[in-house]
Order: C-alpha cells, then sequence, then structure tokens
C-alpha cells in the first residue's frame, strides 16, 4: 500500500502557489484494508475514504470507462492491481496528472512539469473527450492561471466536442458551478474568450454578447461574483438576463440582481432628471428590504463614470433610509400612498 498526493496540490506546489486542498491516491490497497486502517468510506460509485483524523479524501487508484452519457455514466476499476500511471492517465491535464511521493519525490509519468513551464494547458488523453465538463474547466484554468494557453490539439479536441453537441450532455448545476468558479478567477474573461474560439459562448449562452473590455475593466477592479456578473449583464436586454437565469441553477439572489441591472442599466445612459423617475428605479431595487442589488448597480455607475446617476442613487438611497415610515403611514389614510409622496418630496431636494 502506497499513498501520493496527486492533482491540484502538486500542481499548485509547482506554481508556487499553496494548496487550498489536498488529495491522496492509494496504490496496492483495497476497500476491505481501507476499512480495516480507520477510513471511512464517502464514496457510493467511486472508492473514495476519508481519512480518519484529517478527513481529507483518499481514494484507491481506478481506471474508469464510459458507457453512457452524463457524469455519472462510467463504470469504475478499482483494485490493487491498478498503478498510478493508470490513474493518473484518467486525468483531464497533464498540468493535474502529476502525483508526489511521501518523501517529495514528483512522478510525472506525461510531462506536466514541462507543461507547466511553458504555460501549457494539454489533455492527457483521448479519454478527455468522455467528460465534456472538461471542455469548462480548461476554460476556467485559462482564467485562473496567468498566461497560460491551450495547446493547438487540445483546443481541436475541444472544438470537435462542442460540434459535436457534447455539451448537452452537462447539467445546469455542473455548469454554473464552472461558470461561477471561472468568474471570481484573476483573469475571468479568458473563460469567455477561450470557449469563443472552439464555438462553445453560443451553444450554451446564445442570448449573451460578451462585453470582454467591460469585464476586464470591472474585474481589474472587483472581485466579487455580483460586481462582475452586472458587468456581464450591463445593456444586456432583459429577456435574456431572464432566460440566463433560469435555465442555469443560480443563487435567487444573483438572479434578482443580473435582472435589475439589465432593465436598469441601459437607462443609466441618460442623467436622471425627475425625482419621480429616481424614486422608481429606488423602488424597483427594493432599496430599503434588500439593498445589495443597489449597492451594486451603484458601484458599477461609478466604475464606469456615471458620476450624475450614480450620485443621484446614492444621494436618494441615503435619504429615504432617513424617513420614519412607520409615522409616516400612521399619518396617512392610505399608508402606502404616504410613503410614496414622503418620498418623492424627500428625493425633490436633489434636483
Amino acid at each position: 500500500m502506497k499513498i501520493y498526493c496527486v492533482g491540484g496540490a502538486v500542481r499548485d506546489k509547482l506554481l508556487g502557489l499553496a494548496p487550498k486542498e489536498f488529495d491522496w491516491v492509494v496504490v496496492g490497497s483495497s476497500v476491505k484494508e481501507m476499512l480495516a486502517k480507520g477510513y471511512m468510506q464517502v464514496g457510493r460509485d467511486f472508492p473514495v475514504f476519508l481519512h480518519p483524523k484529517t478527513k481529507e479524501e483518499y481514494a484507491l487508484a481506478r481506471t474508469e470507462k464510459k458507457i453512457s452519457s452524463g457524469h455519472t455514466g462510467f463504470t469504475c476499476y478499482a483494485a490493487p492491481d491498478v498503478s498510478l500511471e493508470e490513474d493518473l492517465l484518467r486525468r483531464d491535464l497533464t498540468i493535474n496528472a502529476m502525483a508526489e511521493t511521501q518523501d517529495g519525490q514528483i512522478i510525472d509519468p506525461y510531462n506536466g512539469q514541462k507543461d507547466i513551464s511553458n504555460k501549457i494547458l494539454r489533455h492527457v488523453s483521448n479519454a478527455f473527450v468522455e467528460d465534456p465538463l472538461r471542455i469548462l474547466r480548461v476554460a476556467r484554468f485559462s482564467a485562473k492561471l496567468d498566461g497560460f494557453t491551450v495547446a493547438d490539439e487540445t483546443q481541436l479536441l475541444m472544438k470537435q466536442m462542442v460540434e459535436k453537441d457534447a455539451l448537452s450532455e452537462l447539467s445546469t448545476e455542473r455548469v454554473w458551478k464552472e461558470f461561477s468558479r471561472a468568474l471570481v478567477c484573476s483573469q475571468p474573461w479568458q473563460f469567455f474568450e477561450v470557449l469563443e474560439s472552439i464555438g462553445a459562448n453560443s451553444k450554451l449562452w446564445p442570448y449573451l454578447t460578451i462585453n470582454i473590455s467591460r469585464l476586464t475593466m470591472i474585474a481589474s477592479k472587483a472581485h466579487d461574483i455580483s460586481m462582475r456578473m452586472g458587468a456581464l449583464f450591463w445593456h444586456v436586454d432583459l429577456k435574456h438576463a431572464e432566460e440566463f437565469s433560469s435555465r442555469w441553477v443560480i443563487p435567487n439572489k444573483l438572479k434578482r440582481e443580473i435582472c435589475l441591472i439589465s432593465k436598469f442599466s441601459m437607462m443609466m445612459e441618460e442623467n436622471i432628471t425627475l425625482p419621480k423617475q429616481l424614486l422608481k428605479i429606488l423602488d424597483s431595487f427594493d432599496v430599503l428590504r434588500r439593498p445589495e442589488a443597489l449597492i451594486t448597480f451603484i458601484n458599477l455607475l461609478e466604475m464606469q463614470d456615471y458620476s450624475v446617476n450614480s450620485r443621484l442613487l446614492k444621494e436618494g438611497f441615503n435619504l429615504i433610509r432617513k424617513l420614519d415610515m412607520g409615522e409616516i403611514a400612521k399619518q396617512h389614510k392610505d399608508p402606502a400612498q404616504g410613503i410614496h409622496n414622503a418620498k418623492l418630496k424627500t428625493l425633490t431636494t436633489l434636483f
């Protein structure tokens, strides 16, 4: 029984990055032996175990064979005779197909170190085509790893997969997970540029025109996903924003934000000139109960030099927050109308 650190932790160490998590492969063992040593089995379809103390994942070395579509359509063979090299062969990229022994020796059968030196994202084998999610993973690694480019043969293979409609096999949950992870990487625009180069953007989000320059500018100033999603959906038709948010498994907070940003961003091309116009926007954002979307919207305005409108929205928000809505409601037979009139009156002071 031999244990190796594998995958992302080895890659990150060679890149001079601090690994965020560690994965381990166990060669020459069995389910029975792992359980006898106190490991807890957690993998239903694969022989994956949690270490009794660290709770890190340890997997028996295995080979896989595609038997049907979808990410669960694999048959797995795990036994003491599966070698480390066989296990690494099933991985997506050469830079993720390395292992490290317990004494620090790097095992690199597929030249991952060379590809790290040359900043190349290259598939390990033709088994790459068996899981189309790997297309999105390659695009995400391009967004994550500064200066890395996709190998020509890998780009061609991904393009062929897209043309064969392989992306249609992916669940909405898996696509959104890669999308959201890519969006908070250091170069999120690279994710979309890689996908564009192989014709995948039009397959996945045909109604979304990616403004690379806007995304690049916003991403250079803001790291949170709300701001970067806002950059993507700035000046996007509301119907398309709604289609996107209903197709993918997106948190409700983000769904609401991108639809509001889509709806009102086009209006920002002209300055707000009337109190009732300002109030309509503030009420639509529901600023007293859920101010987060408006704050994101104002930040996006400021970063793009919509100075007049960003000031009006910010000052209008602050004025409305100071009103005692409960007291105003008590003073009127029609509380809703009374509150509306009070808001409008206080916003008039800004014009």
